[in-house]
């Protein structure tokens, strides 16, 4: 499934960058390429995981993978409706540009339009962009174990 676009059925949204799809009799959970959306805890994590449902939930996607991530899931490009989900995402201000695996630099131009805009998460006067929230997060539960040892 790799670099080869497979036509697939979108049949469940984890969140605003990862999807469950039905490729032949088979589920592939799917995260979208180059692309951060808010976490679960995090503001605007709702409102851009139901941007990604309208927009590929229970419709047919072209999927082309690029590699696999640490938790195995597929690492593509989403296209669905004749609209590349990931792009989508970052025009409608759901989702960041992930900086660490960005190849489509012209994403950047896209995030700044919704930013300028105050699309989506942009409306917020200082949002936190996802990979910063988890390291947080993740030095918030380090000292707190540290304190408790």
């Amino acid at each position: 499934m790799l670099s080869t676009a497979i036509i697939c059925l979108v049949v469940g949204i984890s969140d605003g960058d990862t999807i469950t799809a039905k490729c032949n009799n088979q589920q592939v959970k799917i995260r979208l390429a180059e692309i951060d959306a808010p976490e679960k805890r995090q503001a605007f994590y709702q409102v851009s995981k139901q941007s990604l449902s309208d927009l590929c939930y229970d419709k047919k996607a072209t999927i082309t993978g690029k590699t696999t991530d640490r938790y195995r899931r597929l690492i593509a490009h989403v296209n669905c409706d004749g609209k590349d989900a990931s792009t989508e995402q970052v025009r409608l201000g759901m989702a960041w540009v992930y900086d660490q695996y960005v190849t489509d630099h012209n994403l950047y131009n896209i995030q700044e339009a919704a930013r300028l805009a105050h699309s989506g998460l942009w409306q917020d006067s200082n949002p936190i962009p996802p990979w910063e929230w988890r390291k947080a997060k993740r030095k918030k539960k380090s000292e707190s174990s540290h304190r408790n040892q």
